[in-house]
């Protein structure tokens, strides 16, 4: 699939710490023949390739100068056959909201539904096998803030994201 027909990605960035933990989780309990990609939080699934560099210039424009957003691993999200670590970040839903409103004529109805933060750790299981995931995980779990270093483009086509830019939060 040629650039002018790969659909584009914009997803967050965990700081190393917080990327090791959540993909160590995914790594765990993912089915690993279906587990093409680290862990990740999607802001949009799917923006035509048309808006490649004005959506470029956005997230730099979103994170140039600008400090990282206090986020927050805030619990256990069941996704029926699957679960999640559910994140809350008011700074990134406005950050998302900036860009849902710049695109809107553009987005899937996946994007145009409401935005529902979070980490997959598990997908695609029967769903009792994802409770007792959200069970053995919701007996350990702790709140905690997470570190959301940037935000990311990247090209879909088909199997693991290829990355097309990193824009990184630059202030304190």
């Amino acid at each position: 699939m040629g650039d002018e027909a790969a659909p584009l990605i914009v997803s967050a960035l965990f700081g190393a710490d917080d990327f090791a933990w959540l993909d160590a989780l995914r790594r765990a309990h993912f089915p690993p023949e279906r587990n093409h990609l680290a862990a990740h939080l999607t802001l949009f699934h799917h923006l035509p390739p048309s808006v490649e560099a004005e959506t470029r210039r956005r997230l730099a424009g979103l994170t140039r100068g600008m400090p990282t957003p206090r986020a927050q691993a805030a619990g256990i999200q069941n996704l029926g056959g699957g679960t999640a670590i559910r994140i809350v970040s008011p700074a990134l839903e406005a950050m998302r909201a900036e860009l849902a409103e710049a695109f809107t004529g553009l987005l899937t109805p996946q994007d145009r539904a409401g935005w529902r933060p979070h980490v997959t750790v598990q997908n695609k299981v029967a769903a009792d096998e994802a409770r007792r995931l959200q069970r053995s995980l919701e007996a350990d779990f702790v709140a905690r803030p997470v570190a959301i270093a940037g935000l990311a483009l990247w090209r879909y086509r088909g199997g693991p994201w290829e990355p097309v830019s990193r824009h990184m939060f630059t202030a304190g």
